[in-house]
């Protein structure tokens, strides 16, 4: 892991400082940055959202596909728990604790929008983070690209339909001309100038392509944290009244994140899937394309919503958590092993 990727929730934590700090020194530049918009689309964040998600994509080969029909099982234990098990797990825990246990403790008039942003967080696998998880646990390469370029594929033609699907079991209504706007801006588009790129890239030659990776994939960070800044000088005033509410919406996050990985950990050993399988596998279902997310949820909700607030709480949290569920597989390989030796 680069530096920025180790000390991701350290960067997070200060940009929540300091974008706080902007947002109650200087309001009006940042009220002038919010009425910079067109059709409902902030021009800044739009543009920070694009430098955020082309770099990643361009790592995303999707002649991968073919590698597919290699690992049938743990793709289809990838795609059962991204799919099938992780958004609507995601909608229930935000029912349970957000409009209901925790409730009493939040903001009454946010309610729906945290449990939206949740939602939204679920809806989006991981795409770039989960190589670094992966390499960390030894997990096959091949399965792992194979896996990110099938989701990416589904992400594109599933997102839209499912998030509307579960903001409406939540009785949360959003146009579906906005959701359909979010999706085009924020996948298609972005994944027809990556690949555009990533093809140019390549026709100078595999150094060429891997020195100007080098160089680009930071910008994701950066922009990633430069947009946090701009969200949380929105948000300053209303998380200074109630600071509780960053813990509260991290609670079902976390669930997710350890049962969504022990549950597809725990059906590719069943499966007989080797390990170097079930860890990618594992952490796909476990982790978040939370940049979609992020930019999912302003487009949807606005800058100061609880939608938004709620994805950066997942940023927040990914590092730590993930980087505890790299351990628990790689300490838990003999364990896992053995059932294939019986």
């Amino acid at each position: 892991m680069n530096l920025f990727e180790r000390f991701l929730t350290v960067w997070v934590f200060l940009c929540i400082v300091i974008g706080m700090a902007l947002g109650q020194f200087f309001p009006e530049i940042f009220q002038a940055i919010g009425r910079m918009e067109i059709a409902q689309v902030n021009l800044p964040v739009g543009l920070l959202i694009w430098v955020m998600i082309i770099p990643m994509l361009v790592k995303v080969d999707f002649s991968a596909l073919g590698e597919v029909r290699k690992h049938l099982k743990g793709i289809g234990v990838t795609l059962f728990v991204n799919w099938v098990v992780k958004p609507f797990s995601m909608a229930f825990l935000g029912w349970l604790f957000i409009r209901h246990w925790f409730a009493p403790l939040l903001p009454p008039d946010q309610i729906d929008s945290y449990i939206a942003g949740l939602i939204l967080l679920a809806a989006a696998p991981c795409t770039a983070m989960v190589f670094v998880w992966s390499r960390l646990t030894g997990g096959d390469p091949l399965f792992t690209l194979s896996q990110v370029a099938l989701n990416d594929s589904i992400m594109v033609v599933a997102f839209a339909p499912l998030v509307a699907f579960l903001l409406g079991l939540s009785a949360i209504i959003v146009p579906w001309d906005t959701l359909f706007t979010s999706v085009v801006l924020y996948i298609v588009i972005p994944v027809i100038l990556a690949q555009w790129l990533r093809k140019a890239l390549l026709s100078r030659g595999t150094p060429a392509f891997e020195a100007a990776m080098a160089q680009i994939g930071p910008w994701s960070i950066t922009a990633l944290l430069a947009t946090l800044v701009l969200l949380f000088a929105f948000q300053g005033e209303a998380i200074l009244k109630q600071p509780l509410v960053i813990g509260l919406l991290a609670v079902p996050i976390l669930i997710q994140v350890l049962f969504n990985s022990a549950l597809a950990y725990g059906l590719n050993r069943a499966l007989g899937e080797k390990h170097n399988i079930a860890c990618p596998s594992a952490l796909i279902g476990a982790s978040n394309f939370f940049e979609l997310a992020v930019a999912a949820a302003i487009s949807l909700f606005g800058f100061n919503s609880g939608a938004a607030l709620a994805t950066v709480v997942g940023v927040l949290i990914e590092v730590p958590v993930m980087l505890l569920v790299v351990y628990v597989v790689n300490r838990s390989k003999g364990w896992y092993e053995d059932s294939q030796t019986v």
